[in-house]
């Protein structure tokens, strides 16, 4: 009998991208004769051998007459520590490392098939020309493992000699075609001399096809992409065209699903531009508004990328309508303000007006609150009627107070701008400490929310700008004039290296301030006056803890306020997620009072996390108050430029 060994291996390349494969097989070959009686008696003497020498392997009673368990572990062998490890995560054979029931030729086609694996993971990762050496020991001991030991070189990393991008379509607008081409060439993962992976190959290739098609065109796609492999020079050359497609316009909303509530009404709150350039944003934004509206429990708008006149494409809107009435009640608990119950009743058709009311009612530990808002359906313009009326007893600082608001006004919510103008009636009776007693305001505001961010749920470069300004006067306990001024915004600047998965560094600037302008014996309702601290403002300190001063030594809320913070926010890999976490450090300041030189800043220092939840990011911070000498701990969820 003749045994033969033969081992292949073979690399192949598809259109959309590299495909490397290694094969390891043992083929058998037996050659025998049978004309001679001690030749088969040979034979057969032969073939016990082979058999005892598998008997390691075929999980069968050993001399004691104890069972050979065919349990395993793998231990990989090798001075890349990063490589080590992943290929002990990856591993098909890991999984039936512990299988009570593996049978001899399945674990003998895993140790076939293990090297050959190896290889795969490996060259995922760059690495074309790996040395690997696989043994497998005997059974130890009754109850012992046998070790399967992979000892790996993975050699030199492939790095990319070129890439090369190509763009073909028809396009009537170059300079926009060409902005896009640019954005593409900028932010390409893969540069010369970069390193190659399998997932900065697919990362790079779906990020340039993204950037065409979140802008005017919707359909375009990969018609042709190669990666060359130079295994002897461990060099990689790129390959990448893209068919941008006919550029898309927006057409009529078509409405599906709406039974219930007025479609024109509906129409006015998606706000779709008609006639304009097609963009996922513009689109993901009219979504945003329908959901907002409270009118449906889901919607999902489509853009008809088949409509044969792409300059008029129609925009489909699916929706699921909600019910006239729902009530929610629900626990919450907030590091600033600690546990509170809450109610909330909905009616989309409100008795008399047919408006949409929103009634809410919390109890908590520092807050009792009431309150219930009236809106219209916006008209063709976009504006909309509104009312509200709150009632809410809490912590003005460290004194007691009863407010009582009123308002009333029209609002306009607009692709990147909201603006509103109301009336407003506000009153208030403190309890305790040397506030003053009781007073009323009315008072005429405009507000106007600038927010020009990349990304509405979780942005990474953009800012926002917020002005309310109002002029009125007290009603009592006598008519004054006063006017009130409150200005925000937030920046956010992404800075240095891309990191695998297309993220960067970002620096957050915010900034507040707030006055009111009033003679010094004027008494202002305390809903109208100014506290910073807490988990949006000043961190390290307790929610709306930074005021002024009172005689009795409490806080109270303060006719002049500012705060301002700058924080570093860095992506970090954890869990193999390049992509969802981010460690940042901050400093915060703030201050208030009703004049400005007895004004004391509060600084606040510290570091934190943030992980990109499906609802927003998530946000756990960890805050040292320089002033009270106090850690404390912050946790939100969602982002909100108001």
């Amino acid at each position: 009998m003749v045994l033969s060994a033969a081992a292949y291996s073979a690399a192949r390349y598809t259109g959309t991208g590299l495909l490397y494969t290694f094969k390891q097989g043992i083929r058998f070959r037996f050659m025998s004769s049978t004309s001679h009686p001690s030749r088969r008696f040979g034979l057969l003497l032969a073939a016990l051998v082979m058999l005892q020498g598998c008997a390691a392997l075929r999980g069968e009673k050993n001399e004691a007459g104890a069972s050979t368990s065919l349990s395993f572990e793998v231990q990989v062998v090798s001075k890349n520590r990063k490589m080590r490890k992943h290929l002990e995560k990856h591993l098909d054979i890991q999984r039936f490392a512990d299988f009570a029931d593996l049978q001899p030729g399945e674990l003998r086609r895993l140790l076939g098939e293990t090297e050959s694996n190896a290889r795969d993971l490996l060259a995922a990762q760059g690495y074309f020309n790996p040395q690997l050496d696989l043994k497998a020991g005997e059974a130890g001991a009754p109850g012992t493992k046998r070790r399967i030991v992979i000892e790996v070189d993975p050699g030199q990393q492939t790095s990319v000699e070129s890439h090369e991008i190509r763009f073909a379509g028809d396009v009537e607008d170059a300079s926009q075609h060409q902005r896009q081409q640019r954005i593409i060439e900028r932010d390409w993962l893969l540069r010369d001399g970069e390193t190659f992976t399998q997932e900065g190959w697919d990362t790079s290739k779906s990020a340039g096809l993204r950037v065409l098609q979140r802008r005017r065109f919707p359909t375009a796609r990969i018609v042709e992409s190669r990666a060359e492999i130079l295994a002897d020079s461990n060099l990689a050359r790129l390959d990448i065209t893209y068919e941008t497609g006919p550029a898309y316009y927006f057409g009529a909303l078509r409405l599906e699903g709406v039974e219930r509530y007025d479609a024109e009404g509906i129409r006015n709150i998606a706000h779709l531009p008609t006639g304009k350039l097609y963009s996922e944003e513009t689109l993901l934004d009219t979504q945003q508004r329908l959901v907002t509206s409270g009118y449906f429990d889901s919607v999902f708008l489509t853009l008809d990328s088949g409509e044969r006149n792409p300059q008029n494409a129609t925009v489909i809107a699916q929706l699921r309508e909600a019910k006239m009435q729902k009530i929610v009640f629900g626990p919450g608990y907030s590091t600033d303000t600690g546990p509170r119950v809450s109610i909330d009743h909905t009616h989309n058709q409100m008795w008399p007006l047919g408006w949409r009311a929103v009634n809410h009612v919390a109890v908590g530990t520092q807050t009792l609150a009431l309150s219930t808002n009236w809106t219209a359906m916006p008209a063709a313009s976009g504006w909309a009627w509104n009312t509200g009326l709150a009632l809410e007893r809490s912590d003005v600082g460290d004194v007691k107070a009863n407010t009582l608001s009123l308002n009333g006004g029209r609002s306009f919510l607009g692709d990147k701008t909201e603006r509103r103008y109301y009336l407003q009636y506000d009153a208030s009776n403190q309890v305790g400490g040397d506030a003053p007693a009781s007073s009323s305001s009315l008072l005429g505001n405009y507000a106007w929310t600038g927010r020009y961010f990349n990304n509405r749920l979780s942005p990474t470069s953009g800012f926002g700008v917020g002005l309310d300004a109002g002029v009125g006067l007290t009603v009592t306990p006598e008519r004054k004039p006063f006017m009130r001024f409150n200005a925000r915004g937030l920046y956010l600047w992404p800075f240095g290296e891309r990191n695998r998965a297309g993220k960067r560094s970002r620096l957050a600037f915010r900034a507040e301030a707030g006055t009111i302008v009033a003679r010094e014996e004027v008494d202002i309702p305390a809903r109208l006056l100014f506290l910073t601290g807490g988990d949006t403002t000043v961190r390290g300190y307790k929610y709306q803890s930074i005021g002024t001063r009172l005689d009795d030594g409490k806080t109270y809320g303060a006719r002049n306020m500012a705060m301002v913070s700058v924080e570093w926010q860095n992506p970090v890999t954890l869990f193999g997620d390049s992509r969802s976490f981010e460690h940042l450090l901050f400093v915060d300041a703030g201050a208030a009072a009703d004049r400005a030189r007895d004004a004391v800043i509060f600084p606040g220092v510290g570091t934190g996390m943030r992980w990109a939840s499906p609802m927003g990011p998530l946000e756990l911070d960890v805050a040292y108050g320089t002033r009270t000498q106090n850690w404390k701990l912050h946790l939100r969820v969602g982002f909100q430029f108001q």
